[in-house]
């Protein structure tokens, strides 16, 4: 039984379990997926190597590649009835909402009933990895009144998506970018979306709602939905020029003022994925010049190095994706279901490594109401 000295909110610094699937140290600005630098991936790798090396645990062979790449292609469409689910949806809906039901739904017309059939499995993991993407786009596109767009073999899991979204095929820079994006956002050990679904999954519940579960998770401000308020942030400051009076006067309202997108939990330094994905926007803003957010964001980061980079609180990825995916024209509400799309390769690695010799979550309590009250039948009570 659990003690009040022993309680840590939010389970800071609690193992809640041995893993296999990434490493990170927050004090060195290291984040590998099975080893490999993740800054060295987004660079040089894409999407669908780093979710095989993720839920398979190695890099593939080129003939593995070529055969999973395939096998994604292949479970991109989704049935038409799900099509039309999907057009029935409020159009003032949360893209994340549509994401949630999108899954539970996936699952009911492709079941995967128990988690003993390795074939089924395996099935399940290559169509959610392979369908998110239509069904965020899907909803993105139907709730504005356009036709979906069917996905293409043609392309690359990145530049499929983005054709389903806005019905045209990306330039080679928003297509490395985006696919970065992907990279760097597929897998981050144990966050909250990821023991949700750790945790969804020590149940034996089938893969579609153990990634429900996650996308749940996600939806939370504090968790996924942290780029979306640090573009909010930007728009409210207007510019470069008034990053210091808004921050002296935030701070002056509130001396423990938090900056969107500045600070994380674990790391202590800049996070490695904002670097690397600055180094890559830099590409699609030498076609489309610098947005004005983006240089708000790197003048804020500058001011922020002051006040709150002696206490080890910097810029983490959340600070510039969201500018990123605003230059390439993505609605603001879509930004954390992409982070869905990629953060489903570490949900089902995460899965698959939970199945082998699990064993149920059931933490224990600090119980701390009244115990021993006596019954009052309702006609005796005052």
């Amino acid at each position: 039984m659990s003690t009040e000295t022993e309680y840590k909110p939010g389970l800071e610094d609690v193992p809640a379990a041995k893993s296999a699937v990434s490493f990170l140290d927050g004090k060195k600005a290291v984040l590998e997926y099975r080893g490999v630098p993740v800054e060295v991936l987004a660079k040089e790798s894409n999407f669908e190597e780093v979710s095989w090396l993720l839920i398979k645990g190695d890099l593939p062979t080129q003939k593995q590649l070529a055969e999973y790449d395939a096998e994604l292609r292949a479970r991109r469409a989704i049935h038409f009835r799900l099509k039309d689910l999907i057009k029935c949806m409020p159009a003032d809906g949360h893209p994340m909402d549509a994401l949630h039901a999108g899954v539970s739904a996936l699952g009911m017309f492709y079941p995967c009933p128990t988690v003993f059939d390795a074939a089924k499995n395996w099935d399940a993991t290559v169509r959610l990895v392979a369908a998110l993407p239509t069904l965020v786009a899907a909803f993105a596109r139907t709730r504005r009144g356009a036709e979906i767009i069917d996905p293409r073999d043609d392309l690359d899991h990145a530049a499929n998506f983005y054709y389903m979204l806005f019905g045209k095929e990306p330039s080679a820079a928003t297509r490395k970018v985006l696919d970065a994006c992907l990279i760097l956002h597929a897998e981050h050990t144990m966050n909250a979306s990821t023991f949700t679904a750790r945790v969804t999954g020590s149940t034996l519940a089938n893969p579609y709602h153990v990634i429900g579960a996650a996308v749940g998770s996600l939806s939370g401000p504090l968790h996924g939905g942290a780029n979306e308020e640090a573009l909010r942030q930007f728009e409210e400051i207007g510019g470069p020029a008034n990053v210091k009076p808004w921050l002296d006067a935030k701070r002056t309202a509130d001396p423990k003022y938090k900056v969107m997108g500045i600070g994380h939990r674990v790391y202590k330094v800049k996070d490695a994925r904002a670097t690397v994905l600055q180094e890559i926007a830099e590409h699609v803003f030498a076609e489309t010049a610098r947005p004005k957010n983006y240089e708000t964001a790197l003048e804020l980061e500058r001011v922020c190095a002051g006040v709150y980079g002696p206490k080890g609180i910097y810029p983490n990825v959340d600070f510039y994706s969201g500018v990123v995916y605003q230059a390439l024209g993505i609605p603001t509400d879509v930004f954390t279901p992409i982070f869905a799309i990629a953060r489903v390769a570490g949900w089902l690695a995460h899965w698959n490594e939970q199945l082998v010799g699990n064993r149920i979550f059931r933490p224990e309590q600090i119980s701390t109401g009244k115990t021993g009250v006596k019954y009052v039948p309702l006609e005796q009570r005052p």
